[in-house]
């Protein structure tokens, strides 16, 4: 049989993909540089997982583990993100993501995971304190270092991070749900009108706000505010998990909170891929994240969030990157 491969741009991981062709179909191969459990194992276990539960995500075509790689499904080049930025009339189309979102809290995540190619049971992780922390540690491991003078930059990590702890402590909806992680428009790929999911290797359980978060506050792609608080609540409407007038305002908090917690961590991820990975394309979203992070911070809970930010990364100083030699 004859076939050919071609390599195709990856994303920002250590993975490489390669298009096969074969009889004019087409597969991709996945290798693994770094870390096979969770970039090969655990994401074809939580593919597998995935389509159980009739989401669209690329089935395991063929395992070649032993050798850090895998053969999966295409489902095509063509992103949620190409779909929508040039189209004028958006909510219908994000309306069918908050769907998904829904389908997939749905999902019982709450044993561990078995899979047929593994001897290890999957193991899911929780959203928890550590983690949240974790993530948002790139914020001053990569943007912060990088972005102020040595003897400042302790003092403002400490004091900034203390807030976040009180901040993630509110958080009310936690660890209930199946959450992707990395649920944004070039994660979702668009075929014969149906949405796929890549990328879901990062998935565990936790905020039911987390994911609609990702969504609607994604640095990809530049939303009205109009927008967003429509898909917000319709969220809010469609969602069984949110009864209360209570929790909707609890749930307001929720998203709030973890929108500014993903793009702190955003912020750090982007400034790593470039420092680095010397990957420049990243630099251009930092302006817009910063845009999100200000919108957020206006909730009165982040008062003294946003008064620290403040003297960590001036206003002035949030459109243009200065990297130090740290």
């Amino acid at each position: 049989m004859q076939y050919k491969i071609t390599k195709i741009s990856g994303d920002a991981s250590f993975r490489e993909f390669y298009k096969i062709e074969k009889n004019s179909k087409f597969t991709i191969l996945v290798k693994a540089n770094k870390n096979k459990f969770r970039n090969l194992i655990i994401y074809a276990a939580i593919n597998e997982l995935l389509i159980k539960n009739k989401i669209k995500a690329p089935k395991l075509v063929q395992e070649y583990f032993v050798k850090n790689m895998m053969e999966i499904e295409n489902l095509g080049s063509y992103s949620f993100l190409d779909h929508i930025k040039n189209k004028k009339n958006k909510l219908s189309d994000y309306k069918k993501l908050v769907e998904l979102i829904i389908k997939l809290q749905k999902i019982n995540f709450k044993k561990d995971i078995k899979f047929r190619y593994s001897k290890i049971k999957i193991k899911v992780k929780k959203h928890n304190l550590p983690e949240l922390h974790k993530e948002s540690d790139l914020f001053f491991d990569w943007y912060l270092k990088n972005n102020s003078k040595k003897k400042e930059f302790k003092k403002n990590k400490n004091k900034i991070k203390e807030e976040l702890n009180i901040l993630y402590k509110k958080l009310y909806f936690q660890e209930m749900c199946f959450v992707h992680r990395d649920f944004h428009a070039s994660n979702i790929m668009v075929k014969h009108k149906k949405f796929g999911l890549i990328d879901s290797q990062d998935a565990l359980r936790g905020n039911l706000l987390y994911d609609v978060a990702s969504l609607i506050d994604d640095v990809r792609i530049k939303l009205p505010i109009k927008l967003k608080s429509s898909l917000f609540s319709y969220y809010l409407s469609k969602t069984s998990k949110i009864k209360k007038k209570t929790e909707k305002l609890l749930a307001q908090n929720d998203f709030d909170i973890l929108s500014v917690q993903r793009n702190l961590k955003i912020l750090g991820i982007f400034v790593r891929l470039f420092k680095r990975d010397h990957k420049l394309s990243y630099l251009k979203y930092l302006p817009y994240i910063w845009e999100l992070l200000e919108l957020r911070l206006k909730n009165p809970i982040f008062i003294n969030l946003k008064y620290l930010l403040n003297i960590a990364v001036p206003t002035k100083n949030r459109k243009k990157v200065r990297f130090n030699d740290n």
